[in-house]
């Protein structure tokens, strides 16, 4: 998967999971709780639909990893395979 599917891959998961979400301005280094209400629970579906998604699972101890774009996308980068 190209950095590019990744993205939209992630972002359609974030519009579903937050649709009220202004996706178009997402800062990749900020975290998803400080850009817009996306609570614990909204973090717990957000893993969850990425886990389904990519057929992989992620350690509980590895969420916070996922809580910005670019987090999220240096960690399935890393783990996952080609």
């Amino acid at each position: 998967m190209s950095e590019e599917q990744m993205v939209a891959l992630t972002l359609s998961i974030l519009g579903t999971i937050a649709p009220e979400a202004d996706l178009t301005h997402l800062d990749p280094d900020v975290s998803y709780r400080d850009q817009f209400d996306f609570d614990s629970l909204d973090c717990l579906n957000f893993v969850l639909a990425l886990e389904k998604a990519l057929h992989m699972t992620i350690p509980e101890a590895d969420y916070p990893a996922l809580g910005t774009l670019h987090g999220c996308l240096a960690y399935l980068t890393a783990h996952r395979g080609p």
